[in-house]
C-alpha cells in the first residue's frame, strides 16, 4: 500500500483538482499569449518588453510557473506511485520511488524558483 506521505493533496480528489485547475491556468495563458502574437504581427522588443514589465503580466506568468511546477508534481507523483511499486520492482520499488521523487522534487523546485526569476528580474 502507498501511503500519502509525498503527495500535495489530502487525497486523490485534491490531487486532480489541481491537476485540472493548473491544465486551466495553463490554457488561459496559451490562448492569451497566442493571441497577443496574432494580434501583433509588427511585434519588437520593445512590444514585448513593456508587456512583461507590467505587474499584472508577471503575475500571470508567474501563476503559469506555478501551474507547470503543480501539473508536473501531480503527474509525477502517480507515475511513481502506479509503475514504481514494490511488487513490479522487488524489495527495492520504495527506494527507487522515493529517490525519483526526491529527483524530481529537487528539480522542480529549483525550475519553479528559476522561472519566477525571470519574470521578477
Amino acid at each position: 500500500m502507498v501511503t500519502q506521505v509525498t503527495n500535495l493533496g489530502r487525497s486523490g480528489l485534491y490531487d486532480w483538482l489541481f491537476q485540472r485547475v493548473s491544465a486551466v491556468v495553463l490554457l488561459a495563458y496559451l490562448i492569451f499569449i497566442t493571441a497577443y502574437l496574432l494580434c501583433q504581427p509588427e511585434l519588437g522588443y520593445a512590444q514585448w518588453s513593456a508587456l512583461f514589465e507590467q505587474t499584472w503580466m508577471r503575475a500571470f506568468s508567474s501563476l503559469a510557473v506555478l501551474a507547470v511546477v503543480l501539473h508536473a508534481w501531480v503527474g509525477l507523483w502517480a507515475v511513481s506511485t502506479d509503475y514504481m511499486t514494490t511488487r513490479m520492482m522487488g524489495s527495492k520499488g520504495t527506494a527507487v520511488r522515493l529517490l525519483f521523487q526526491a529527483a524530481y522534487s529537487l528539480v522542480l523546485f529549483y525550475y519553479l524558483v528559476w522561472g519566477l526569476q525571470i519574470v521578477w528580474g
